[in-house]
């Protein structure tokens, strides 16, 4: 599943996968599968007879140039690696083997390979790459380039790689264009579906450069778009592949309309909304609630040439939270970030800041039926009866719902329930300040931001309280590329992150709350927790053979990871705010899980020239 966010988002699924239904090619040796498309679970939405998604315009014009922006800077177009800030949207350039629908929990269509199989254990996939796929220069897509890629991602890529396809034992040419993976022994389902995510790189273009550093030369691709213009830092375009060899697939028709799309990047948000509103740019992905209400004025808005839309979505939100890092010894202790969480007023910070527009977020997997909610049920207790004594009472025998206030900014009762908890803890208020017990060491942090604005305030109104307990926070603001680097190196107390879920959480588990990911600098396991029950619990996830036991282990890792307290949740929104200039067409059908932009929405020419034409005459 593509999405409108630099290609170094991943876009995760998991857990469990069948190959079946209408259209579907005959079973493979000994009951496994084989066919055009693989659902998670049940049958693929579309047989091998479709010709274009649902969510898209078959028909839709191609031309034009699109503009859009992004905050910060980048020096890379290798988006694989640790090193540097790559370039946004570098993944129109990259194909992988398989490509997700957008109306399915996880369902994945050929692309590079047109075929794939598998036995009924589940021990390995094959893939049969398609003869018509080749890269920029024309040269074909070889199973050398798939092997070569695979090796590359999972020794020199980033850290990620290594953990996503860390059961993957093997990998073979088959000959006639047939790849096989092989998988180490274990109930991980997922494997050969995600297999067919792995982003396919160019051997021969890499035996003449060096993969581990940072470039400024595109790199070969092979998708339907290719990098046109780059000045570092400040903008980067790509232009549409006019013989992109899998424009007409059906997972493509009506998809990847413009001729060129530019990004211009701004060095903070508020200048970037100042250049839409004077059509600097063309499309705005609205983050500020207060930004959406109140600054979305002027001429072209009062003239109905910017349109603003909310678009609904049925897609997890997953997490959005404050993070402690537990590496840090004051965070060590769950009563202490419980109690840090009492000082949180969340009511407060969207009744001021937000006009009351948020949702509190209680899961880890928002938004979707794997959040926990109520108390276990009986699959869940199967999960976690084992582990009863090893994990908080609260889990078998409480709802988790965050701390709540009656918004009126006085939270006396929550700040008094805090220093009950930090008291248990070994900390005690000397000389109006927070010390711990046995060393007299203050308790002190360091609140690392990327940017400031509405972000700088929600955390300053969170340290005045924490101030209140005798707790000094430094909040510390940094550029993009300082932030980036101390990120992957876990070099932050407390920090804004979140946790991007699928409606099929599997392998990226690990990455996120695994023992093994804690110290793997570039993971996404930034709380650090090492905790074996949570390792037990994710593999119960990965192991998952349906989707009623999928959301069964979702929901048990869920309560264990609140009761942890490793985060103070922050909210969710459950549809996409867009701003756009009324140049563009876009499919009425709208995907359940994604908006559509860039890749199914096209430019109207009419509209173009009518919105050119109101231009002038505010001008005038």
């Amino acid at each position: 599943m593509r999405r409108a966010q630099s290609f170094a988002f991943i876009v995760l699924f998991c857990a469990g996968f069948v190959l079946a239904g209408a259209g579907l090619g005959a079973a493979a040796a000994e009951g496994g599968q084989s066919g055009h498309a693989a659902a998670m679970h049940g049958t693929p939405k579309y047989g091998a007879d479709f010709s274009h998604f649902d969510y898209v315009n078959p028909d839709a014009p191609k031309g034009g140039h699109v503009r859009l922006s992004q905050t910060g800077t980048f020096d890379n177009l290798n988006p694989f690696i640790l090193k540097g800030v790559s370039a946004g949207f570098l993944g129109l350039t990259f194909e992988s083997l398989m490509t997700s629908s957008s109306d399915e929990a996880f369902s994945q269509y050929g692309l590079i390979a047109g075929h794939i199989e598998f036995p009924a254990d589940r021990s390995s996939v094959t893939f049969t790459l398609r003869k018509e796929a080749h890269w920029h220069d024309g040269t074909p897509i070889t199973v050398e380039d798939v092997i070569f890629s695979f090796e590359t991602l999972t020794k020199k890529g980033s850290p990620f790689y290594r953990v996503y396809y860390a059961d993957v034992t093997g990998v073979e040419d088959l000959g006639e264009r047939r790849v096989k993976f092989t998988f180490s022994a274990g109930e991980n389902r997922e494997l050969p579906l995600i297999v067919g995510q792995l982003s396919i790189l160019p051997k021969k273009y890499f035996d003449t450069h060096d993969f581990e550093i940072t470039t400024l030369e595109p790199i070969l691709g092979s998708g339907p778009y290719a990098v046109d213009l780059v000045e570092p830092g400040r903008t980067i375009s790509y232009r549409r592949v006019g013989d992109y060899w899998g424009a007409d697939l059906a997972v493509n028709r009506g998809r990847n309309n413009f001729d060129f799309i530019r990004i211009d990047y701004y060095r903070d948000d508020t200048v970037a909304l100042e250049a839409f509103k004077a059509h600097e740019f063309d499309w705005r992905f609205e983050n500020t609630a207060k930004v959406w209400a109140k600054s979305y004025d002027g001429p072209a808005v009062d003239a109905g040439l910017i349109i603003k839309v909310e678009i609904p979505h049925e897609q997890s939100t997953g997490l959005s939270a404050f993070v402690f890092n537990t590496r840090r010894p004051q965070f060590a202790d769950r009563r202490v970030r419980e109690a840090l969480g009492l000082a949180f007023d969340y009511e407060w910070t969207n009744k001021n800041l937000f006009f009351g527009t948020y949702t509190r977020t209680n899961s880890y997997f928002s938004n979707s039926e794997l959040a926990s909610e109520g108390l276990p049920g009986t699959a869940e207790l199967a999960l976690l009866e084992p582990y009863r004594g090893q994990v908080p009472d609260d889990v078998f025998a409480t709802e988790f719902v965050p701390p709540k206030t009656d918004g009126s900014g006085n939270i006396r009762r929550n700040l008094r329930a805090a220093n009950k908890l930090l008291r248990a803890a070994g900390w005690v208020i000397k000389d109006s300040k927070l010390v711990q017990g046995e060393t007299g060491a203050p308790f002190e942090f360091e609140f690392l931001l990327q940017s400031g604005g509405a972000v700088d305030r929600i955390v300053q109104a969170f340290a005045r309280n924490l101030e209140r307990l005798g707790i000094a926070v430094n909040i510390r603001l940094v550029d993009p590329a300082q932030y980036q680097n101390r990120i992957q190196d876990f070099d932050f107390d407390m920090m804004w992150g979140g946790f991007g879920q699928s409606l099929s959480p599997g392998n990226e588990q690990r990455d996120f709350w695994g023992s093994d990911a804690a110290d793997v600098a570039g993971s996404r396991n930034l709380i650090g927790i090492r905790d074996a029950v949570v390792d037990d619990l994710i593999e119960a996830v990965v192991a998952a053979s349906d989707r009623e036991a999928l959301i069964a282990a979702c929901r048990a890792l869920d309560r264990v990871l609140l009761w942890g307290h490793y985060v103070v949740p922050l909210w969710h929104l459950r549809s996409y705010r867009v701003a756009y200039w009324d140049i563009f067409g876009r499919p009425e059908i709208t995907a359940r899980y994604d908006h559509g932009f860039p890749s199914a929405w096209w430019i109207e020419p009419d509209r173009l020239q009518a919105i050119e034409r109101g231009e002038k005459s505010l001008d005038n």
